[in-house]
């Protein structure tokens, strides 16, 4: 159990690892954006619709509801900065919490929104950072293989190796067709959309304090990796 817990969070990367963090992300996205949508109305991960947004209020006059999509993609954008220099930070120092860093960093907004969610405005942008947080972490880890919450592109990459598929089966003509990246984005999809059933059927039983499961999940994958830091930290002062 330990050693695919580190699998999935340590500095030392398998394609296993990546494939077994970005499914189980995918779940945690999941969760959080059907919850966040029956706690506040928005879908918290959905950048291109935000966007739009933007342009359909101010078109409406509508200029609080503008300035609140602005902020939700500043703090996604935001929270994609944050990852990129944590991971770029404990990189630069050997740091055996290289990813780990921010899923612990996760781990904690989502326990601050689960105990203390209150104001609209913050919980979408305390929610939107912690998605960029978690895009740019999978996406720096698999080399941009691999996203969460952009479930457009998941289903864009399914299509166009289905149209291979077919176009080697009609014409006989090598299309290099991908099988295990089929099964991996197939896995990514299935993982989003059982947690937003999750999300979305345990938030109505349990309100805002449905997250903190997600959040107990992604401090224990992150745990090793920061405990070894910690742990060698203090060798290095007692020595």
């Amino acid at each position: 159990m330990v050693p695919a817990l580190r699998q999935m969070s340590g500095r030392h990367r398998t394609e296993t690892g990546d494939e077994r963090l970005g499914t189980l992300l995918a779940f945690v996205a999941g969760a959080i954006n059907a919850g966040g949508f029956l706690a506040v109305g928005y879908y918290t991960s959905h950048m291109s619709g935000i966007v739009s947004s933007i342009a359909d209020f101010l078109v409406l006059h509508r200029w609080t509801a503008a300035l609140i999509s602005v902020l939700s993609v500043f703090s996604f954008f935001s929270g994609a900065v944050t990852s990129s220099l944590l991971i770029n930070w404990a990189r630069r120092r050997g740091l055996h919490s290289e990813f780990a860093l921010t899923l612990m960093l996760e781990a904690v907004l989502l326990l601050l929104f689960g105990l203390l969610a209150r104001d609209v405005q913050v919980t979408v942008a305390l929610l939107c950072f912690t998605m960029g947080l978690q895009n740019s972490l999978i996406t720096k880890i698999s080399h941009a293989e691999i996203r969460t919450t952009h479930v457009t592109g998941i289903v864009t990459d399914l299509g166009i190796e289905c149209g291979r598929f077919l176009f080697e089966r009609t014409t006989h003509t090598e299309a290099r067709f991908h099988l295990k990246k089929v099964i991996l984005l197939s896995r990514l999809l299935a993982g989003f959309l059982a947690g937003g059933l999750v999300g979305a059927t345990v938030f109505n039983w349990a309100g805002f304090v449905t997250v903190l499961p997600f959040a107990f999940l992604l401090a224990v994958i992150a745990a090793g990796p920061v405990w070894d830091d910690v742990s060698q930290r203090f060798r290095g002062k007692s020595s």
